[in-house]
């Protein structure tokens, strides 16, 4: 199996997490496995709030990877239908969003990311997940930019 492939079939990466930005590059990143006959993981990260304190009283049936799994499926079906053209996997990793996608494009063809736009002083407390994918990322990246509409609700 060559670099990049499940089989003979380039596999494609694209992170979700549900935001607009992140339906558009999954929808390019589903367009683009169709076109060149490959297969789709759609990734979602998870993780502990850093100001989490220690003896916080976490509920008995709390499962932060089993939600963000549902939501992840969720958008998935929302997005590309119940019966996608193309097979998808969904996965779901534990860490900064940045570095559980540079994990998961290890192997691939292609990393998909989405970009809110959100540069200038913003962008730099905030950090960018789609900048640091492009910087380290060990496949070629694939950065969808969200166009907000005039009719499209703002994002917060």
């Amino acid at each position: 199996m060559s670099a990049g492939t499940e089989g003979e079939r380039p596999v494609v990466v694209v992170g979700v997490d549900g935001s607009a930005a992140s339906k558009d590059a999954l929808r390019w990143a589903a367009n683009y496995a169709l076109l060149s006959g490959g297969t789709l993981r759609a990734i979602a990260a998870w993780q502990w709030p850093v100001s989490m304190v220690v003896d916080l009283a976490i509920p008995e049936h709390f499962d932060p990877m089993g939600e963000t799994q549902a939501s992840l499926e969720a958008v998935v079906t929302d997005v590309l239908g119940p019966s996608p053209a193309i097979p998808v996997t969904t996965l779901v990793g534990c860490g900064a969003a940045a570095l559980v996608l540079l994990e998961h494009a290890r192997g691939a063809a292609l990393l998909v990311v989405g970009s809110r736009g959100q540069g200038g002083f913003s962008g730099l407390l905030l950090g960018s997940t789609s900048e640091h994918c492009a910087r380290h990322a060990p496949c070629p990246v694939v950065v969808v930019r969200h166009q907000k509409s005039a009719d499209s609700p703002a994002e917060g």
